[in-house]
């Protein structure tokens, strides 16, 4: 298990094996929450990183490999429509 210091690359960093803390469970929230989102947060807090999240789930190109990546993560088992 490798730490993933200043790798916002989400597909990496789950095909490589590395540590990653599951925050697919925003998901179903940031569809909610509304046409425009901002994120204030400081930097180095993962904020490319959950945008990578994001497009690797909505990638229609990756439709193939969605059980590969996100299987064994939260929104692997409850996936949105």
């Amino acid at each position: 298990m490798k730490f993933p210091y200043g790798i916002a690359d989400f597909y990496s960093l789950i095909t490589e094996n590395y540590f990653y803390v599951d925050r697919t469970g925003y998901i179903v929230p940031l569809e909610e929450a509304g046409k425009h989102l901002l994120f204030l947060r400081p930097r180095r807090f993962g904020k490319s990183l959950v945008l990578s999240m994001l497009e690797n789930y909505y990638d229609v190109a990756k439709a193939d490999e969605f059980q590969r990546i996100f299987g064994h993560l939260k929104i692997g088992q409850t996936p949105t429509e």
